[in-house]
């Protein structure tokens, strides 16, 4: 395993690797987001409480799923980055962010139209509310600091360390509902018990989480390998590929 992370820290085998998962991304992502709007918005029945205001959940869970994997997959690059010094970790952070800001930010506000009419109130500082709230100001920090600090290395250093400190949110975020009593309604979803959420419901609502997380497989892969090019573009490998184009 160690073999292949010291692998990819070589611009060219990351370039040509990510090249052969962008394409299956990007179409698992494609079919993926047909069924689960097929599904979601018009098979799936209305619920027996909400109504169809309960089908902004195939929007709002995604996002909000996608914000906690991403910001686990930044950390997991900042260990690589800090521990190991992988490069390619670095890149995979940096467009990272990003994208895990968008989708917090999606999840925060399709959260807050989903409040209006269930609790009458677009914004409680509910503990769910609140946690994935400080999780784009994260995302946010790590921009800016990114960007501010003008040594690429160093930038990259404290954008890991930020991250690290970063992670004690994520699971503030996801037991705040068990650990707290919250307005926010609890797990439906779950791993190793049957899920409270009907079939009908349920399958659309799976394949959105799962045509969130390829798309942001396909988004990230295809930034970074932009960037790849422009970090490298002195070298030979590069020089090779700008040829044969």
């Amino acid at each position: 395993m160690w073999t292949f992370f010291y692998k990819m820290s070589s611009g060219r085998s990351f370039y040509q690797l990510s090249g052969r998962f962008i394409p299956f991304f990007a179409l698992a992502s494609m079919l993926l987001f047909a069924y689960g709007l097929v599904g979601g918005l018009w098979l799936a029945p209305p619920d027996f409480q909400q109504g169809d205001a309960f089908r902004i959940i195939y929007i709002h869970v995604p996002s909000a799923f996608l914000s906690l994997m991403i910001f686990s997959v930044m950390t997991f690059c900042a260990v690589l980055s800090l521990v190991w010094r992988i490069k390619m970790a670095d890149l995979i952070l940096q467009v990272s962010c990003p994208l895990g800001a968008w989708f917090t930010a999606l999840a925060l506000a399709t959260g807050s139209i989903w409040g209006k009419p269930m609790w009458g109130t677009y914004w409680v500082w509910d503990a769910r509310l609140t946690s994935e709230l400080i999780l784009l100001f994260i995302y946010f920090g790590v921009i800016v600091l990114s960007h501010t600090i003008p040594e690429e290395r160093t930038a990259a250093k404290a954008s890991a360390i930020l991250t690290l400190v970063g992670f004690v949110d994520i699971p503030i975020i996801h037991f705040s509902v068990n650990w707290w009593n919250t307005l926010h309604q609890g797990d439906t979803l779950k791993i190793f018990s049957k899920s409270t959420i009907a079939p009908s419901m349920l399958h659309p609502l799976l394949a959105m989480i799962g045509a969130f997380a390829f798309f942001y497989g396909w988004m990230c892969l295809s930034r970074a390998r932009s960037l790849c090019l422009l970090k490298d573009k002195r070298a030979r490998w590069v020089e090779e590929l700008v040829k044969s184009w």
